[in-house]
């Protein structure tokens, strides 16, 4: 038992000090997840001010503070108190020889750099938009996922609205899709750490951009805009969902781009009852009948 009390308290100590560390300037600026974020933040912010997609949404829109925290809470707050229960998950699976190289199908360590990046970067993107499906697809899982699609007004902050247990599915199955190559995790993931939260700002941000053919290579805010949209097409429980990627959509017929107006409903059925606090966001989940 206290290897696990000490696993645990190791990664709750260890994540609270290096979060301290980047706010201090004390990590390297390019490893520096705290103002990298901010700095993200504030370029697609000035993006969206200069040039607006809606011209009629506000700067500072409706939820714009209670998405800023859901920022800070999400990358944070919630991921300083999680990583010791991580830890003790990965301890009692290497006691029944369930290791991070156990599950290889394939190990990249040896290949160029920029091989391993980009190896990295589209194995997780897939996983991510499959677990994105689930997220739709199963009941238990949507009314959590519910928080995020409360959005009624799409700016970049929304990007990192989601409900905690979210952070719950997506962890495992990120690190299952890293196992797969090996347990390969390339130093140099701070690079596609700041590439998808720069491209999920973008596809959350008002500003219209597209990338013109390369629209069935990357994911874009005029895409992403209808996943948000509170009507889809009959028959489907959800539509264009990619995290960075739009070729998954693509190639899984769940692409949908009716117009380019930017003038779609948000939400979805039902959700004028939908709590609007935080608190009231984050219980909903777990009461029945939601």
């Amino acid at each position: 038992m206290k290897k696990y009390i000490d696993a645990f308290t190791d990664a709750f100590l260890g994540t609270l000090d290096w979060t301290w560390n980047s706010i201090v300037f004390e990590v390297p600026f390019y490893a520096n997840y705290f103002w990298g974020l901010i700095l993200i933040s504030l370029v697609v912010w000035g993006l969206e001010i200069a040039f607006p997609w809606r011209k009629n949404q506000a700067v500072f829109r409706q939820d714009f503070w209670l998405d800023g925290f859901y920022m800070f809470f999400n990358f944070f707050i919630f991921s300083i108190v999680i990583e010791g229960v991580y830890q003790v998950l990965k301890l009692s699976f290497t006691q029944i020889n369930i290791t991070e190289k156990s599950l290889a199908l394939v190990d990249i360590s040896g290949w160029a750099p920029a091989v391993q990046l980009l190896v990295f970067f589209i194995v997780l993107d897939f996983v991510q938009w499959l677990t994105h499906i689930f997220l739709h697809k199963y009941p238990f899982l949507w009314k959590f996922h519910k928080v995020h699609h409360s959005v009624k007004q799409m700016g970049f902050a929304s990007h990192l609205r989601y409900h905690w247990m979210e952070n719950i599915l997506y962890k495992p199955l990120k690190t299952f899709g890293v196992m797969l190559l090996g347990g390969f995790e390339p130093q140099q993931a701070f690079i596609v750490h700041f590439i998808t939260i720069a491209i999920g700002h973008i596809n959350h941000a008002n500003i219209k951009i597209t990338w013109g053919p390369l629209k069935y290579v990357f994911n874009n805010p005029v895409m992403h805009l209808y996943h948000h949209a509170s009507e889809v097409p009959q028959g489907r429980r959800g539509v264009n969902y990619a995290i960075s990627l739009s070729l998954w959509d693509y190639l899984f017929k769940t692409n949908y781009i009716p117009e380019e107006s930017g003038d779609v409903a948000l939400g979805f059925e039902g959700d004028a009852t939908f709590p609007k606090s935080f608190i009231g966001q984050n219980t909903y989940g777990f009461k029945k009948d939601q």
